[in-house]
């Protein structure tokens, strides 16, 4: 058990595990139950994560912040509008839909800076709502559903960029591009629409 925590403490942090000591400590001082990390043997249990999380004193400060916590809520909400958004017009002329008379590059490349920038900002500000609220999240399966579209997504794009967009050269300039591309953007809209849809349900059910 001790072992477990120390290893869960370099992970997040001194100030996390000392967090942690002291919620078990404050437990234990209140006849409460003491939260176990982990089942019997040397695995860690995903819900004792997400409880290590949530008892953190970083946690319990952000949750319990009258103004730091919907700065990033909202921060996130804007960076989630302009990266996204900006995604899913990329996936509109991948699947043909529009700029047809645009090659694929030229309506991508002014727009890769802010999608990347726009990323960073959701990838911060997600991460911090995500500790904020490790254990709402856990029981909500909006939260899991986001999870899997978000894995899912990055999957998508991992195999457009190794393998559709290799042969660019080739499509990049035709008004309907080939089967494979229009299948990849259809994917990357479908799920970042999944996404939004499920972080909003998120936000209203949590």
């Amino acid at each position: 058990m001790v072992h477990v925590i120390e290893s869960l403490g370099r992970h997040f942090g001194h100030a996390s595990f000392r967090a942690g000591q002291e919620e078990l400590a404050s437990r234990a001082a209140l006849n409460l139950p003491v939260v176990s990390f982990a089942t019997p043997g040397p695995h860690v249990s995903i819900h004792g994560i997400f409880e290590y999380i949530d008892a953190t004193r970083s946690s319990t400060a952000l949750r319990e912040s009258l103004y730091v916590f919907p700065i990033v809520e909202g921060l996130h909400v804007v960076s989630l509008a302009l990266s996204v958004g900006l995604v899913i017009w990329f996936d509109l002329r991948l699947a043909g839909w529009v700029l047809k008379d645009q090659p694929v590059s030229t309506v991508f490349r002014p727009l890769r800076p802010f999608v990347l920038t726009g990323f960073a900002i959701t990838v911060v500000t997600g991460s911090l709502l995500f500790w904020s609220l490790a254990m709402r999240c856990y029981g909500s399966p909006f939260f899991w559903a986001k999870a899997l579209m978000l894995v899912l997504a990055g999957v998508n794009i991992a195999v457009y960029h190794l393998t559709i967009e290799r042969r660019q050269a080739e499509w990049n300039a035709a008004p309907i591009p080939p089967r494979q591309a229009r299948f990849a953007g259809l994917v990357s809209l479908t799920l970042w629409v999944g996404i939004i849809a499920a972080g909003r349900m998120m936000a209203y059910f949590l």
